[in-house]
């Protein structure tokens, strides 16, 4: 008997602590590896007993995930405590008063030396008229993935220049006579990673969007090569197939995991997959460099990256900023590295034994990672994209002409800039 009341006493503590527990939602984008995400809240649940996480993820792009919380914040949902946001959205969600400001929860003194060991991008990134709005997650950038064993066939060296990556794909498809292999791959359908692929060709040529004061300072012509030079790589260079504006991100990452492509401009996640999924056909046979650059110009890379921040409207605030400061940490950044290629927001960490054990290439992803280019930053920065990216896709698909498209690209963000 006094066995069985020792058993129901703890069996009632037991209960009370899991009713005391705190629950904490988490939003985690489908391709931001929930898998490696599960993991490092385990780790954070074993260290604190009293916290349950639960794991919410949707949306296969940057798009969907943001079209899905957009209708939980406009709604006040409390539902959700903590999300890992696309590093364009910290704006938006400081405007759109979605994020709660981290500032409280720090003395004065502390943000700049919370904020000073992280990569000054994704520091600067985070705080939005003078408010800290999320922390970092892990860093971004665009690289040019290629077929290691296609180019030494052939007696090449990967590329510096889109010339040369122009004229390599040409003859490595006219020596293999695959039909199931293309040359360039590049996003263009209605995605924010067409947004990417907009950019490069004008920051590769010296050009941006906006100046220091953030006016816009693109022209018709710039927006006009930027066009042309996709499109050519269809039609005038045949390096490219003429679907390309179906082409999503982790589209082109599937077909080169199945051996399709001989390039592809991939962000970083992409060499984990390739190197350890089950079913990938490259593994080993992948190289990684900066993203050429055009005769005479210089390489460019468009930033990329995710940040931790709490919704406005979670009714755990206090715990929820306790994980995020656990989930903004280096040794969080390490294990996202490892297990899922992420690129680390800590300088250090590019150096780390076991890191580079992991992805070797990290060794010379620094500095890319430094000079990598940001997208616009605004309030309105879903409509900008989308005037950008749709201006592309049109001309892929052969719906507009270059010079059309860019006529419009310049009409819609002199309103959005006015």
């Amino acid at each position: 008997m006094k066995k069985l009341w020792l058993a129901l006493a703890a069996l009632m503590v037991l209960s009370t602590a899991v009713a005391q527990q705190t629950r904490l939602r988490v939003f985690v984008g489908g391709q931001q590896r929930p898998d490696v995400m599960r993991k490092i809240f385990d780790i954070y649940q074993s260290r604190n007993p009293s916290v349950r996480v639960d794991i919410e993820t949707g949306g296969a792009t940057s798009d969907q995930q943001q079209q899905y919380l957009t209708t939980v914040l406009a709604s006040r949902d409390p539902s959700i405590d903590v999300l890992l946001i696309d590093v364009i959205r910290p704006a938006q969600y400081q405007a759109s008063r979605w994020a709660d400001t981290l500032d409280k929860y720090l003395p004065g003194v502390t943000r700049e030396n919370l904020l000073k060991q992280y990569l000054p991008a994704y520091a600067k990134a985070d705080v939005v008229n003078g408010q800290l709005v999320a922390l970092p997650a892990f860093a971004d950038a665009q690289f040019l993935y290629y077929r290691k064993d296609l180019l030494e066939k052939y007696g090449f060296k990967p590329p510096t220049t889109w010339d040369e990556a122009i004229k390599q794909a040409q003859t490595i498809l006219a020596g293999e006579k695959n039909p199931n292999l293309n040359g360039i791959g590049f996003m263009g359908n209605i995605s924010e990673g067409t947004v990417c692929s907009f950019l490069l060709p004008i920051w590769a040529a010296g050009g941006d969007v906006t100046d220091a004061n953030n006016r816009l300072i693109l022209t018709e012509a710039q927006a006009k090569d930027s066009l042309q030079f996709w499109l050519d790589l269809m039609d005038k260079y045949k390096v490219s197939p003429n679907n390309m504006a179906e082409k999503a991100q982790d589209t082109i990452r599937q077909e080169m995991q199945a051996g399709r492509w001989i390039f592809g401009t991939l962000f970083a996640y992409a060499w984990n997959r390739f190197q350890n999924d089950a079913d990938s056909q490259v593994k080993g046979k992948i190289g990684v460099v900066p993203l050429p650059k055009f005769e005479g110009g210089r390489s460019a890379s468009c930033l990329g990256g995710w940040q931790w921040t709490i919704s406005d409207f979670s009714r755990n605030k206090a715990q929820a900023y306790k994980l995020v400061r656990f989930l903004s940490s280096p040794e969080v950044s390490k294990i996202l590295a490892i297990d899922a290629s992420n690129l680390p927001v800590f300088p250090s960490l590019y150096k780390d034994p076991d890191v580079l054990k992991a992805n070797p290439w990290f060794a010379d992803a620094l500095p890319v990672v430094q000079a990598a280019r940001a997208r616009p930053v605004h309030p309105r920065y879903t409509e900008i994209a989308d005037v950008m990216r749709k201006g592309l896709n049109a001309v892929l698909a052969r719906t507009k002409t270059p010079e059309a498209a860019a006529k419009e690209i310049i009409s819609g963000l002199q309103a959005i800039y006015k």
